[in-house]
């Protein structure tokens, strides 16, 4: 069968099953099997599918993953959230909209502990949710402020995505991902806070301060605790002390002794806790085993070389194929998007 006919078959499989709600991992796994049956035995098939499942999560770095979740949904039910947020708020205090500022730094600041996009929003928009309602702020100002700034906790380190990426890429440096992901993470978050003052400026937003029931000593004071888990696990992941998978567990204790030295957690809230992890770690590691499979049947039908073989064709500027790239990035990151809401 030609290359192009499999590679049709392949990602018209993939698109019709996400736009009928097919869950993206069962999507990716079935529309890999249909491809693979136009050059495969059934028996080859299955035998082969379930080996590169399997070998696609045996990983000691990807135990980093559900470490880094469950220490992000520690902090999201520790009391750290609302420590971050009071810590933001002195330094866009006196900004128009501050309250959204206040969201985006706290994004910014939250996702660069936790190393999840959802946890942050989840922790801030409960947060500040609230607090911009009492303050007149339009709903949806406020959560667009929340979502958009919500990803850059998977670029600020650490995160679970340079982790997986390092596995899938074949090794790659965890530590030299992280240090490259300071720089597009802190300009993703400024950009939003550039664009939410625009906002604010046209909606006539004023500036809601800081919290004035604690002084400013004391609200940083609340804040080092938390912010030293950054310096402690990037220092020690980057400095060669542990590794990103020892880092990882590092956070998890250390975000545990900080929730129960505040008293936030209790022993039925932390079984909850331990079960979201398990189940968004469960989502996580299928889709990774999943896409091993789907990679092996691209590579195995000559369709990534078929991909570039006919970028290449359309022209041989750099920068025009970096566009095109991140033009079908953004084109397939919006239906992966649609298809996580699925899992």
């Amino acid at each position: 069968m030609s290359i192009t006919l499999t590679t049709v078959i392949l990602f018209a499989v993939f698109g019709v099953l996400l736009f009928l709600g097919v869950p993206i991992s069962i999507s990716i796994v079935v529309s890999s099997i249909v491809t693979a049956m136009s050059t495969l035995s059934w028996d080859q098939i299955t035998f082969i599918t379930m080996q590169k499942m399997n070998s696609g999560v045996e990983s000691f770095s990807l135990l980093a993953v559900p470490l880094f979740i469950l220490a992000g949904n520690i902090m999201n039910n520790g009391g750290i959230a609302k420590r971050l947020v009071n810590f933001a708020q002195l330094f866009v205090g006196k900004i128009p909209g501050s309250m959204a500022q206040a969201n985006i730094l706290g994004n910014m600041l939250f996702g660069a502990l936790s190393g999840s996009s959802v946890a942050a929003a989840s922790a801030m928009g409960g947060c500040i949710s609230p607090i911009e309602e009492e303050n007149g702020y339009d709903p949806a100002y406020s959560a667009a402020a929340n979502i958009a700034s919500a990803p850059t906790g998977l670029l600020i380190p650490p995160t679970s995505a340079f982790i997986v990426y390092s596995t899938v890429a074949g090794g790659v440096s965890i530590s030299t991902l992280f240090m490259a992901g300071y720089i597009p993470g802190i300009l993703m978050g400024l950009c939003c806070m550039l664009v939410a003052f625009i906002g604010a400026k046209k909606a006539g937003m004023k500036a809601t301060g800081y919290d004035k029931s604690k002084s400013i000593g004391k609200t940083i004071w609340d804040a080092v605790p938390s912010l030293l888990l950054i310096v402690i696990v990037i220092g020690g992941i980057v400095s060669g002390i542990f590794t990103a998978t020892e880092g990882a567990g590092i956070a998890v204790l250390y975000c545990l002794i900080l929730s129960i030295v505040y008293k936030s957690i209790t022993f039925k809230s932390f079984l909850k806790i331990l079960l979201d992890s398990a189940k968004t770690s469960g989502i996580i590691l299928f889709l990774i085993s999943a896409s091993s499979a789907m990679s092996f049947v691209m590579a195995y039908s000559g369709i990534p070389a078929a991909i570039s073989n006919g970028l290449m064709s359309l022209t041989e500027n750099k920068y025009i194929i970096f566009l095109l790239m991140n033009i079908i990035l953004l084109v397939i990151g919006m239906f992966m998007e649609i298809g996580r809401a699925h899992v």
